[in-house]
């Protein structure tokens, strides 16, 4: 078997490089801790913004990465970073991404298509499934529970004279916009907690435990059985502002939305004004059109907004489990096989 370099790009914990070590005997693992920002919080990908390097310390970095066939993490965790490695390292074949939409940064590197067909970029989608669909749940669960108003109202002393009733999950309908990995684990949840489920996919085919399976262009007339929508579709040009007015306009009186895909898939004008009407009874957020969330942006004191500042994602056990991934497409790799969640370099996804 050839030998094969590996470089660490990214902070990351001094056992959980031995776990790359220990994939096979034939790899080098470049590790230099001192090169690699400390993390303020677990998973901190980028690091600390305050960590600068000296300038011996900025050559070794790029030393290090230049003499890499594989790449854990993009350089400095940024788009330009990966254009630079791409363009200083020839011997480059692969690099693994931390984010599961990884295809955003890929496309804001600016490299041309020649040079991404002679690397393959992979993403950690998946790892992400199980806290995302659990952020869903609650978000699903705080609709129809009334959690915003109650927080009104504890915070206000307010006792009301009337009982205002919930809502039950149990029986009603989620529809979840984006069928992959997380959607479908999601649906999972959503499955224990007795509801409905149906949903939307680009390739339209038949799913286990899926009511309903259709493309975005069915998309309206499922919204219209929907109590509950579920946002997990990456940010591409295919679906900038796909929940729009009319799509809105598609869903019953009341619906709750949650979205923990890209908060570029929703008009946020269209759905303050389905929020002030109605047709939205509640938005649970972690994902906005820029972030961070503009200081001026009147989702952050919306009464029936729940805003999560891009965290739903994030665990104590991501580094573990990015790693783990990461070490089953390693020994694919070094086996000759094909690498799974590849970057679209077409759709950037």
């Amino acid at each position: 078997m050839t030998s094969k370099t590996v470089a660490i790009a990214v902070p990351l914990e001094a056992e959980l490089v031995d776990r790359i070590r220990a994939v096979d005997p034939s790899v080098t693992v470049f590790y230099e801790p001192d090169l690699l920002p400390p993390e303020r919080f677990p998973a901190d990908h980028a690091g600390d913004p305050a960590f600068t390097r000296s300038a011996d310390q900025e050559e070794r970095y790029w030393a290090m990465l230049g003499q890499a066939q594989v790449l854990y993490g993009f350089p400095n965790e940024s788009p330009a970073g990966l254009a630079r490695i791409v363009a200083d390292n020839p011997r480059l074949e692969w690099v693994h991404a931390m984010a599961a939409g990884a295809g955003g940064a890929v496309k804001a590197s600016g490299l041309s298509s020649d040079a991404l067909q002679k690397i393959r970029i992979t993403t950690s989608a998946g790892v992400h499934a199980l806290p995302l669909a659990e952020f869903a749940a609650l978000g699903i669960l705080n609709g129809f529970k009334r959690s915003a108003e109650l927080a009104q109202d504890q915070a206000a002393k307010t006792w009301p004279d009337l009982r205002v009733p919930t809502r039950l999950v149990n029986g009603s309908t989620l529809v979840v916009s984006g069928l992959g990995e997380i959607g479908l684990e999601t649906a999972r949840i959503a499955r224990a907690l007795g509801m409905k489920v149906s949903g939307s996919k680009r390739s339209v085919e038949p799913i286990e435990g899926i009511d309903q399976v259709v493309d975005n262009a069915g998309l309206p007339a499922l919204l219209a059985t929907a109590d509950a929508v579920v946002n997990t579709l990456p940010g591409t040009e295919y679906t900038e502002k796909l929940f729009n007015r009319e799509l809105f306009a598609a869903m019953k009186p009341g619906t709750t939305l949650v979205n923990v895909g890209r908060g570029t898939v929703v008009d946020e004008d269209a759905l303050l004004e389905a929020l002030d009407s109605g047709q939205v009874g509640y938005a649970c957020l972690d994902v906005f059109a820029v972030e961070p969330l503009p200081q001026d942006s009147p989702l952050w004191n919306h009464p029936k907004v729940m805003v999560s500042p891009h965290t739903s994602a994030l665990s104590a056990a991501e580094n573990r489990l990015i790693t783990e991934r990461f070490c089953s497409n390693l020994r694919t790799f070094l086996d000759g096989g094909d690498l799974p969640h590849v970057v679209d370099t077409v759709h950037f996804y």
